[in-house]
């Protein structure tokens, strides 16, 4: 038996025993085992598709190279040492049965738990069958290894996101025939440029899914609707263009996961999925909800000076020329004076050439006469629209430590956002998984938030945001009473 004695003294064991209602995890994750996870490759590909994944995996050519190689080609930092070294900590991360009964020290009495080793597993830039055959055996694991414990604990299912056909057709098999209940995609994916596709390192940019992107995702979303499925995203950005220091890993990683984090929530906000699925849940993983305070404002002052409406104010061809013409002859001097009339085709520096006409004429005639409204999609008629689509359905993964948390609950700031405690248990940020919620709470203890406002960061808002749309979800778990509870004194849900 394992020596659990120094879990009696858990700091945040004694937090719970305080609270008047349960925590969830929304977040925590645990280190596949590498053995078990082949067994079921093998399985589901064969001897070959384990030899290619194990290829893939490899993170060694970083040290292969010189200093001078890894700036001359830009290669990203490899990471090192992110996994815990106490023993048991590691154990209980990697085995389901000592995570089980361990959590009451951690203070936790749910935990739903997403993937390490799968994490990249669902738009890794490898063939359709390796990658297809990746997810399909990591969930198969998870279903199998977190069964006999489903009252305290549910894995997600890794969803495979590089096309939309790949992705319905594992959403559907981990929710109908592995009866798993969270899932888990990529909110971007890096592609290569369609017209550079050939070369031997094509350039790449980023798909967001949504906007402009290349392949329709429309029916992913009516599918997890239709399932009853909340969309979690874990997308990161290390590796984009301002995130490969060849020599820095923390240059990396700081705020990594709330650029990808704000590339997928804006697109999906622009380009309208949440004004045609209000009723399906987003929640945004790690990058704690700080961007997201800035994203709202930002696009509420946006749509003030940018929407069809304030741009229609902007119409170069409603300045009197006539006016501007005199104004420059009586006030530019030996410098403007004499050339007031030629100013007149330099009045926007971005077209330099082109008069007030021809400016509101190239862009008209783009749109078919009309002028773009970047907003449209998105059906905003006033600030409150903005609040709606950003807040009713939105949720935000913040992690224990991170103060910034306090800010959605901040009566100077709070429009309605919604963070929800992930512990990131078995990660190199929890070097002592018995202090998680020990951790959160002292933003309870330092006066920034309020027990109230603990509750719904630890309990409501997680609650909401799965059983908000399975109402099943929490059934046959140690806090489906409060869920059921929780969720009748909350009918907007």
């Amino acid at each position: 038996m394992a020596d659990l004695s120094r879990d009696e003294a858990s700091k945040s064991r004694r937090v719970r025993e305080k609270l008047s209602h349960p925590v969830i995890d929304g977040d925590g994750h645990w280190l596949e085992p590498y053995p078990v996870f082949l067994d079921y490759l093998r399985d589901v590909g064969g001897k070959a598709m384990v030899a290619a994944f194990l290829k893939s995996r490899s993170q060694s050519a970083w040290y292969e190279m010189t200093p001078d190689e890894r700036v001359a080609t830009r290669t990203q930092r490899s990471t090192r040492w992110v996994f815990p070294s106490d023993a048991l900590d590691r154990a209980t991360v990697g085995v389901p049965a000592l995570l089980n009964e361990r959590l009451d020290a951690f203070g936790i009495d749910f935990s739903i738990v997403y993937p390490t080793l799968g994490l990249r597993s669902g738009y890794f830039e490898h063939p359709s069958d390796l990658r297809r055959a990746v997810c399909r055996a990591h969930n198969k694991m998870s279903a199998d290894m977190f069964a006999d414990y489903a009252d305290r604990m549910t894995p997600v299912a890794v969803i495979p996101m590089l096309t939309p056909e790949e992705a319905i057709d594992e959403v559907d098999y981990a929710v109908n025939e592995l009866h798993l209940k969270a899932a888990m995609i990529m909110g971007t994916v890096v592609r290569p440029i369609p017209t550079y596709a050939d070369a031997a390192r094509p350039p790449t940019f980023v798909d967001n899914l949504v906007l402009d992107q290349v392949y329709d995702y429309e029916p992913l979303w009516q599918k997890l609707l239709d399932l009853k499925i909340a969309v979690t995203t874990h997308s990161g950005s290390t590796g984009w263009s301002d995130r490969r220091s060849s020599t820095n890993d923390c240059f990396n990683h700081v705020g990594h996961f709330a650029e990808a984090n704000h590339t997928f929530a804006r697109a999906l906000f622009f380009s309208g999925v949440t004004y045609r699925y209000p009723q399906l849940n987003f929640a945004f993983l790690e990058g704690g909800v700080g961007w997201a305070c800035n994203l709202l404002n930002d696009l509420i002052g946006h749509w003030h000076v940018r929407s069809a409406e304030a741009l229609a104010r902007m119409n170069p061809s409603n300045m009197d020329t006539d006016v501007l013409q005199r104004l420059y002859e009586e006030y530019g001097g030996k410098f403007l004076a004499h050339r007031a009339r030629e100013q007149l085709d330099y009045l926007d520096l971005a077209y330099p050439g082109l008069d007030a006409a021809a400016n509101t004429k190239k862009d008209l005639d783009a749109h078919g006469g009309e002028i773009w409204d970047d907003f449209g999609a998105a059906h905003i008629s006033n600030e409150g629209d903005i609040l709606e689509r950003f807040t009713k359905s939105s949720y935000f993964g913040c992690e224990a430590d991170d103060p910034m948390t306090a800010l959605a609950f901040d009566s100077r700031f709070n429009r309605g956002l919604k963070p929800i405690f992930g512990s990131d248990i078995a990660h190199f940020d929890v070097s002592d998984p018995t202090m998680v919620l020990h951790e959160a709470f002292e933003l309870v203890d330092d006066g920034l938030i309020t027990d109230r406002d603990f509750e719904a960061f630890t309990f409501g808002n997680i609650a909401e945001l799965h059983a908000g749309m399975n109402p099943d979800f929490f059934r046959g778990t140690v806090v489906e009473d409060a869920v059921t509870a929780h969720l009748e004194r909350s009918p907007d849900a």
